[in-house]
């Protein structure tokens, strides 16, 4: 054997002596589904700005792809209201799994699907459906993508009632580190729904040619899809998880407590968090369509990098919760670490390509010079962002996982709606430093963040939360 083989075999000795500690590969276990599930949903959901920004009018591109940016604002704070219950939802029933309490954890999901559909999901698509146009002039759209987006708003907040019952289950299932069933039923909605974008925007195969309404026609059927293959799954019994929608239901006040306790926090802080965004968004659309533009594929590129920290954020809040319900505080912590490293090294590879590659990328979405520029100029401050983002959403989610939930409260406070918002207003309003200086914000607000939450989990007094 020569020298080189042996060197080869000594790396894969290596590589599997890494992935076999037990730690790292429980990890691994729950955190490669979500993050291949939300990195394939980022990039379906790339290719359909893509799709808009080559619309054949370069004036109709550019205003579609601000439409959609604009009209995506309002929408996320109803998906992130849903979001804020539904970790909850995990954290308790990865502590009952843990506690071997099984017998609580269908109580929860129904608890968690009726309160989203019912306080939120469907009160805020109402809302939204008839408040179009006063949301979206409130939001700084310009005539042109006020005119274009109109009915895509109206279409996608229908669409939104059934992707909160879609977000629940899947919430509910990676609870149990249940992660793969939501990763295939998710990537098979965002498939049909990048063909159906395809077909709707452009008029393809006979079928009428209807912009960017076609693409939200297409996502709201995609998230219905989602939801019929989720509810036969969770119906038939074959996980932990299950439905039966024979047995009576009552509330529970334990639940609802611990949902309370929980998802208030959690739910100020998206409050927060969409508030100080929705600011921001204002700040940048005073920039004018295109630079807005800019700043739209500049944030879908941003999305692609969360997805790391999304992922392992969300496999540190199953496994904390489920070590805190057999009281294995060390392993809690562990786990916790683990992730944030694993979920690092992605993400700084991820800054490498932004920073480098940044035109080449953002052409993928246009070819109007003026939105290449300032959206390369944004991704290289998107790249410096990485190692705090990264580490900032992975130790949240373990705080999260823990129950505690009022630290990422504090942090999104100071971060996004005092620090974000501000110095935006000061680079870009004041100094005129343009979408860069918004971009700069960003950093800031990111680096606060990070701070707040590394010292919490420091403390380690997120392992003694109590639930009910």
């Amino acid at each position: 054997m020569t020298d080189s083989e042996y060197k080869k075999d000594g790396k894969k000795a290596k590589l599997f002596k890494w992935l076999k500690d037990p730690t790292r590969a429980d990890v691994i276990n729950i955190a490669w589904p979500v993050l291949v599930e939300l990195l394939l949903g980022s990039l379906f959901g790339m290719i359909d700005m893509m799709m808009l920004g080559r619309i054949g009018d370069s004036s109709l591109a550019a205003a579609s792809v601000a439409a959609v940016g604009i009209t995506n604002q309002p929408l996320f704070i109803g998906i992130s209201l849903v979001q804020a219950l539904n970790v909850g939802a995990t954290a308790m029933i990865a502590r009952y799994l843990g506690a071997n309490q099984n017998e609580r954890i269908e109580t929860t999901l129904k608890h968690v699907i009726l309160l989203s559909l019912l306080m939120l999901a469907i009160p805020l698509s109402i809302l939204g459906i008839v408040f179009t146009d006063s949301i979206m002039n409130f939001m700084g759209a310009q005539a042109d993508a006020l005119h274009v987006g109109r009915n895509y708003f109206k279409v996608v907040m229908v669409g939104f009632i059934f992707q909160s019952f879609n977000m629940s289950v899947s919430a509910a299932l990676r609870g149990i580190g249940e992660t793969k069933t939501p990763m295939k039923i998710n990537l098979k909605a965002n498939f049909l729904n990048v063909i159906g974008n395809a077909l709707l925007i452009y008029g393809l195969l006979g079928l009428p040619k209807l912009g960017v309404t076609g693409a939200g026609i297409s996502t709201a059927i995609s998230n219905v899809i989602a939801s019929v293959l989720l509810f036969i799954y969770i119906i038939k019994g074959k996980s932990i998880i299950k439905l039966n929608i024979r047995k009576p239901f009552k509330f529970d006040k334990d639940i609802i407590y611990n949902l309370v306790r929980i998802g208030v926090p959690a739910s100020l802080e998206q409050l927060v968090l969409r508030t100080g965004v929705l600011l921001f968004v204002k700040i940048v659309a005073g920039l004018g369509t295109v630079v807005y533009a800019a700043h739209q594929i500049s944030l879908s590129i941003l999305n692609l990098s969360l997805q790391p920290g999304q992922a392992f954020g969300i496999a540190a809040s199953s496994l904390v919760g489920r070590t805190l319900g057999t009281n294995e505080l060390s392993q809690a912590e562990n786990y916790a670490k683990e992730t944030r490293r694993i979920g690092s090294m992605i993400s700084t590879f991820m800054a490498i390509i932004f920073f480098f590659f940044g035109p080449q990328l953002v052409g993928l979405y246009s070819n109007d010079p003026e939105i290449i520029q300032s959206a390369s100029v944004a991704l290289k401050i998107i790249a410096l962002v990485q190692p705090f983002q990264s580490s900032q959403l992975i130790l949240a989610g373990g705080l999260r996982g823990a129950g505690d939930t009022f630290w990422p409260l504090i942090a999104t406070f100071f971060g996004v709606l005092l620090v974000r918002v501000a110095l935006a207003h000061v680079f870009v309003n004041i100094f005129g430093y343009g979408l860069a200086g918004a971009w700069m914000a960003v950093f800031v607000d990111q680096l606060v963040r990070w701070l707040f939450v590394y010292m919490r989990f420091r403390t380690g007094q997120w392992k003694h939360t109590k639930l009910r």
